[in-house]
């Protein structure tokens, strides 16, 4: 098993805050087709990232994924 430390815990907090997020940003796309396959495009790149773990491909990783949210739903607020 790895040796996770305190800080990976606290990643992986942000990282799933991240996500739901995302998830709930989609709430404003209105056609359910392109919701759906936007869904699962951003459980792809999650799932895509999931066996990362070091630290600071993780920190790189989610203020990229914050930044693209932002682009993609500009009006939905992220907490810092």
């Amino acid at each position: 098993m790895r040796n996770l430390t305190l800080k990976h815990f606290i990643l992986k907090q942000r990282a799933l805050n991240l996500y739901r997020q995302a998830i709930r940003a989609t709430r404003s796309i209105p056609d359910k087709t392109t919701r759906s396959e936007t869904i699962e495009w951003i459980r792809g790149e999650f799932e895509r990232n999931r066996r990362l773990s070091d630290v600071a491909i993780i920190e790189d990783k989610i203020a990229s994924g914050r930044r693209e949210l932002k682009q993609l739903f500009p009006g939905s607020y992220l907490p810092p």
